[in-house]
């Protein structure tokens, strides 16, 4: 089958590789008809190599086809249309059934002290094979897949493997008052559709923050109050507040992580782990840490007394001090993890009707051959042709 590879920093290759079989009683094999580039795919790109071998296979967006079933499936069959979860969870552990899938305790990497596992993402997270491929092995075939009815385009559905319920999560992590306020820090595909969810969801004010153009006047034209960084720079907590009676929103949503703008350091240290060896460069990252923390003290900073940060965004492990006395005197409540997208799929599913009120028909900028991937990360990075959200088509 071909499939998107890793082969070192800034450098994907889709390729032929072995097609992946049947490993367990309750595998199936799913032919991939759409698999999404996520954000957080980019710290792969570029920072998160030292956990990568050449050769592995990215991706955790994927939906398709059932191919083949082991002998003890029995909830899909060969056909049958099928949403994969991001989360390789097992649905029947203890953490599965507090609703707490990325902490899944059959597929929990404990050599590196970390939750489930992940599908494409590192060796952190198990190390197991992608969705950016023709095909792809999913285990747990009786509870992971999210069956889902034929008939409405991939656009419809795709987006439940990890965009709707990372912003669903965040959303509601984030605990906004019914008629309350939220900035979104972020206004990529999860921050884009964290906020489409908060005023679907009742908020009165939503603000949206970034610096890509066409990523503000996306949100703009979904109602979202937005404000270009650029313009504000280090006044933009200032500004919110002038939005909020002076206190600023009841929560703010990160949906930016590890690589924000704004943080010098944080950049060089990215880019000089990228220069050691991996031994090297995993010790350098678990100890010192190459976060970029501006948005998470931009949320500190703009979140009212009292108020709720959800974080949405992936932070590496970065041992720079955070402001505990500004926490603790503003009674900031924080939430943050890896989304629980099963714990949400039942929330979500009714939205996904013809009426359609989050937009997901027309959520993706892009849609590409597989074989375009390697450009298409490249584009995605650099924020370049309107590029927002892509899917690719094995």
């Amino acid at each position: 089958m071909r499939a998107l590879t890793w082969q070192g920093k800034r450098d994907v290759r889709v390729e032929t590789v072995p097609d992946p079989i049947i490993q367990d009683p309750t595998d199936i094999i799913v032919r991939v008809t759409s698999t999404g580039i996520c954000g957080s795919d980019l710290h792969l790109y570029e920072v998160l190599g030292p956990y990568l071998d050449v050769g592995d296979i990215l991706g955790h967006e994927a939906m398709g086809v059932v191919e083949e079933t082991g002998p003890e499936v029995t909830a899909v069959a060969r056909g049958d249309r099928v949403v994969v979860p991001f989360n390789v969870s097992c649905g029947t552990c203890f953490m599965c059934e507090q609703g707490l899938h990325s902490q899944c305790e059959t597929t929990q990497v404990k050599e590196y002290g970390s939750g489930a596992s992940l599908f494409g993402y590192t060796k952190l997270y198990g190390q197991v094979p992608g969705g950016q491929a023709e095909l792809v092995r999913v285990p747990f075939g009786n509870t992971l897949p999210i069956k889902v009815p034929d008939g409405p385009h991939d656009d419809r559905y795709v987006f439940l493997s990890d965009v709707l319920p990372t912003a669903w999560q965040a959303v509601e992590y984030a605990d906004i008052p019914p008629g309350g306020s939220v900035t979104v820090l972020g206004l990529g595909p999860i921050g884009d559709m964290a906020a489409r969810i908060a005023l679907h969801r009742g908020a009165s004010l939503v603000i949206g923050v970034d610096l890509v153009p066409e990523r503000l006047a996306r949100s703009a034209a979904r109602g979202v109050q937005v404000m270009d960084l650029s313009r504000y720079g280090k006044d933009l907590p200032q500004a919110v507040r002038d939005l909020t009676g002076g206190r600023g929103t009841d929560a703010v949503i990160d949906a930016v992580g590890m690589e924000a703008h704004g943080a010098p350091l944080g950049k060089a240290g990215q880019w000089a782990t990228g220069l050691l060896p991996d031994a090297a460069a995993r010790k350098l990252m678990e100890r010192a840490g190459v976060d970029r923390l501006t948005a998470l003290l931009t949320a500190i900073d703009v979140v009212r007394r009292g108020g709720t940060i959800s974080v949405s965004g992936v932070y590496g492990g970065a041992a720079d001090p955070l402001p505990l006395l500004t926490l603790f005197d503003k009674q900031i409540q924080l939430r943050m993890g890896q989304a629980n997208v099963k714990r949400w799929v039942p929330d979500i599913l009714p939205l996904l009707g013809d009426d359609d009120p989050l937009g997901v028909d027309g959520f993706a900028t892009h849609h590409l051959p597989l074989e375009d991937g390697p450009k298409a990360y490249e584009t995605f990075q650099a924020k370049s042709d309107g590029m927002i959200k892509t899917l690719l088509r094995p």
